[in-house]
Parts: C-alpha cells; structure tokens; sequence
C-alpha cells in the first residue's frame, strides 16, 4: 500500500476490509445501526454496537472517569457521578474524574500508571477519539495509530483489574475555529469520527469489555432536536457552540451512553396505592410512613434523577433527556395507583400538580419524568454541589499538582497531601445524601 493511498480519506465501514482482517474470527457476518431515511445519514454505515448486557457495577466499585477535553468539561462525569450517588446509593460506588484537555489515547496510555491506576480503579469509563481524529478525513496509518494504543490503554485497565467501558467519540456539529485547513469538510471529520468508534466496537468485542455508543446517538439526536428544537437565528448546537464540546444537552446524551453500557435497569423505585383497601406499599429504597385521606407520606433514601431546564435548550438537562429515553431507562420512580373510583385525579408531589386519568394511574406513571420539578430537587443540587467541587479539585489535583513542580519533587508527598484535601471533598457528597421525606396526594377531578 503506498503511503498516498493510505492518507486517503475512506468512507465509515469501508475500512472494515482492512483493519477487520485480525479479528475476522471473532466477527461474524456484519450488522448495521439502523438509520433514519433522510438523505443526512446516507454516508454513513456504522457498525451495529453491542447489547449494553447486565449490572456491570458492583458494591463499592471505584470508577475511574477517563478523558480528553470534553471528559475534562465535568459535565457528562457529574451526571454520571451524581446518578450513581443518588439514584443507586446502594451500590456504594466512589468516583475520580481524570480529564484532560488536548488528550489522545496515546497521551493518557504514558500517564495512566501515575494518574490512574494508583488509586486502583475497579471501573474505568474511557472516551477518546475527537483528538485522535486530527481533525481531518480519515487515514489508515492514523487509524491504525488510534487503535493501538486504545487497546492499550483497555488492556492496562484490565491488567490491573479494572473492568472498562470503552466509549467512542462523540460527533461535531461544526467545524471547529481551531482548523485551519480548507481540505476538509463536516461530512469527512464526521465520517473520521464514525469509523473510529467501528474500531472501537471491535476493540470492546476482542476484548469482553462494554461498549458506550457515543457518536451515533448523539449524530442522530442532533439531526433529531436540529429539526425540533431549532429556531430562526438559533440553532440546537448538540455538540456545543465549538462544534466539539457540548452543553448540558450533549452532555445527558454521553452520560446516558455510559450509564446504558453499564447495564443499569432505571428501576428506582415503585409506590403502590390500592384505594379500594385502602394500603400504600413501596419497593427498596422508600419507606411509607403514613397513608391517609388519600395521602401517602414516604421516605426515601434513592433519589429519582433530577434534571431541570428549557427542554428546548442546547444547554439544558432536560432538553439532553428528549433525545434519547434517558427516563424511560434509567429513571423510572413510578406511582401506581389500583382500584380508583373516579375517572381522572390530580397528583400533588411537592409544588407540582399533574391530572392523569384512573387508567393511566392503574398502568403506572413515572414522577421522575412529569415532574419536573419534584422534592427531591433541591437536595439532588446538594450532591450535585458536592460532586462538581470535589471533580474540580480533582483536575487540580492531577494537572496542576501531580504535574507541577510538587509532583515533580516528590510524587509521594504529592499524593499523600492531596488526597488529604479530597477527603472531605468526597465525604461532603456522602453526607449531602440524607433522607427525602416527601408526601404524594391524590385528588379526585369531578
């Protein structure tokens, strides 16, 4: 192959032929990603991901939160820490965040041994891939570049233990002001960036590890909320207004990615009311404490996830949550209410009322979706509070000082005096997460 041809740009699954040739064993006959049928997704043809399979978690796991810039951002890792704090506290899980921006693969496989697995992590999340792009229409040298040391980087995970969630990249949804070549084009970086998460998808299935999909939901859902949600002047930039880092909208996409591959259920929760017997039960996680007049006291030490914002807002976690079935699959905290006498009632949970017909209550509706706003809300900012300060010392902690002249003196010391300050970083999260009392009452509608 002469070195032209293999700078030549070629499209996502065509490099299949090439690269796929190692692990032809493995990989039985090709699937694809279903696509909607619109002329924007005609280029692209990517791989089918792997199912997301069982819990992957286990009690007091200690996640590892792996990235470039966008990992760095300490979006999509706090709504993955504040989830896995709130809504499954359970599991006990604790997390590092470990971005850093401008990173490769390559750069984090040089650094993984003195950031990363010192602390040893027993889940590690990685999302790389948007630098190692370069920027430009695919190659197969830089391909080639990209997994290597990708599949390096996951087998040192493994090697020390950890159990790893290999995350694509995401998409752009511009070109980036930072590139200056005319040479490429939207469809080509997009194009480079699918073929990437390909390889991907072969490393996750060479080596048993979970694949987090992150490009093509993403891709899909900005065509998607584009169409929707976008007005005169003003577009949805799921991607962020770079093009490459997202807003609080992207950023739900790429947790919800992760926490899929995961293979958390949702299910946080189920209030039963009978009112022809007159008894109000709840699942694990919640306590009834009182039921009367059609009342039903709880309290719950399980939050349901908490998002709020314009849902037509790029920068919004609600916005972020009708993009993909964020609710629907990991965030259901539902009221089932049996044997109700009239056609329709109103539910009041905290400030909020909604009316549902009997029928609806009968099948069960889920309160962490319609309400919006709900009373978990403001204790949910608590720990999430206490997630972002303890995530921003964390970039200090590993850029600023391990990398700085403390580090560079004596590591050890380093070490020792900054996870002395973490410390009650962390313990601050687990002390914001203290029992929600909170009433559901049931109003009939004449």
């Amino acid at each position: 192959m002469n070195s032209r041809f293999a700078r030549r740009w070629l499209p996502a699954g065509l490099i299949l032929v090439v690269l796929f040739l190692r692990t032809a064993p493995l990989i039985g006959a090709l699937e694809y990603e279903p696509k909607p049928a619109d002329p924007y997704f005609d280029k692209f043809n990517p791989m089918k991901a792997p199912a997301p399979g069982p819990l992957l978690l286990q009690s007091g796991d200690r996640l590892a939160i792996i990235g470039d810039s966008i990992t760095e951002q300490k979006m999509y890792s706090r709504i993955l820490e504040d989830y896995l704090t709130a809504c499954v506290p359970e599991l006990k899980i604790t997390v590092r965040q470990l971005g850093w921006s401008g990173e490769t693969a390559e750069n984090f496989r040089k650094r993984m041994k003195s950031d990363c697995l010192r602390f040893q992590p027993t889940v590690a999340t990685l999302c790389y891939g948007m630098n190692d792009c370069r920027y430009r229409p695919y190659d197969l040298v830089n391909g080639e570049w990209y997994r290597s040391n990708y599949l390096a980087v996951a087998l040192g995970l493994k090697a020390a233990g950890a159990r790893v969630v290999l995350g694509s990249p995401g998409c752009t949804g511009k070109m980036p002001a930072w590139i200056k070549t005319k040479n490429t084009t939207l469809d080509e970086l997009n194009l480079n960036l699918c073929t990437l998460r390909d390889i991907d998808v072969q490393i996750a299935q060479s080596e048993k590890v979970r694949f987090a999909d992150v490009f093509w939901p993403m891709y899909e859902a900005g065509f998607a909320a584009q169409a929707k949600y976008a007005q005169p002047g003003k577009p949805y930039e799921i991607c962020g207004h770079d093009g490459v880092h997202p807003g609080w909208a992207g950023h739900v996409v790429m947790a919800y990615a992760f926490l899929r591959a995961m293979g958390l259920d949702g299910d946080l929760g189920v209030i039963r009311v009978d009112l022809e017997a007159n008894t109000a039960t709840a699942t694990s996680g919640h306590t009834i404490t009182g039921f009367a007049n059609q009342e039903v006291t709880v309290v719950s030490t399980r939050y349901p996830f908490c998002a709020e914002g314009a849902v037509a807002s790029d920068q919004s976690l609600r916005s972020g949550t009708t993009l993909v079935p964020f609710f629907k699959d990991l965030s259901r905290f539902q009221l089932v209410v049996t044997h109700a006498p009239a056609a329709n009632y109103q539910v009041i949970w905290g400030v909020t009322t909604n009316t549902y017909s009997a029928t609806q209550l009968a099948d069960g509706v889920n309160l962490a979706e319609d309400f919006v706003t709900n009373p978990f809300t403001a204790q949910f900012h608590k720990v999430d509070d206490a997630v972002a300060a303890k995530q921003a010392y964390e970039t200090t902690q590993i850029k600023k000082i391990f990398h700085g002249p403390e580090g560079k003196a004596d590591i050890t010391k380093a070490v020792a005096d900054t996870e002395a300050v973490r410390a009650p970083l962390a313990a601050a999260i687990a002390d914001a997460m203290v029992p929600v009392t909170h009433t559901i009452r049931l109003v009939a509608v004449p």
